[in-house]
């Protein structure tokens, strides 16, 4: 079952798809069985998750690496692999988050965008204590402030995307007015892009 509303989903694509470019290599870190990116012809997305099942769903992947980043923030792949690389709806589980935002400022190519995206839905058993302590502009800045530590990013963004209809066909559409927030915060890796 999907985790947002389709609007919020529709959102996250249309925000990545201000970044992504037919022909780039992807990170989709935190994967699942789908991903929340636009459809772009030559994407060559690889999924790193934790569920291996899960992975093998997903239509997006081009290839898919099971690894737990809470066990290990090292990611598997080698220096400057990616051009871009998006997390959607999973920071809020990082128990190293500055730990995998250095990882990603060294797997992505310089001047490559990394995207983070996510709401106010999640499940409470699995987030870090602190993020429920949070208001979600609060959740904002502490991603923000993820990249700010990891020391290899610049041109950090935030942008938040509420108060949209939420469709007639959600589960909640009988409970909730609004369709799911959006919270994004994205920065670019340090240096000059090849």
């Amino acid at each position: 079952m999907p985790h947002l509303d389709t609007t919020a989903s529709e959102q996250i694509r249309e925000l990545y798809g201000c970044a992504l470019q037919p022909g780039m290599q992807v990170l989709d870190l935190m994967s699942s069985w789908a991903s929340h990116l636009p459809d772009i012809e030559g994407l060559a997305v690889t999924g790193l998750g934790m569920n291996a099942g899960e992975l093998a769903q997903n239509p997006q992947l081009a290839h898919c690496c099971v690894h737990d980043l809470n066990q290990d923030p090292r990611l598997p792949f080698p220096d400057n692999r990616f051009d871009a690389a998006v997390c959607s709806v999973s920071a809020e589980y990082l128990t190293q988050p500055v730990e995998v935002m250095r990882e990603l400022g060294r797997v992505l190519k310089p001047g490559s965008p990394a995207m983070i995206t996510f709401s106010d839905r999640w499940f409470p058993t699995r987030a870090i204590a602190l993020w429920s302590d949070l208001h979600p502009y609060e959740r904002m800045a502490l991603v923000l402030e993820y990249f700010r530590q990891a020391e290899n990013f610049t041109g950090l963004v935030t942008e938040t995307v509420r108060g949209l209809p939420r469709p007639a066909a959600d589960k909640y559409a009988g409970q909730l007015a609004r369709s799911d927030p959006v919270f994004a915060v994205w920065g670019y890796v340090a240096g000059q892009s090849d």
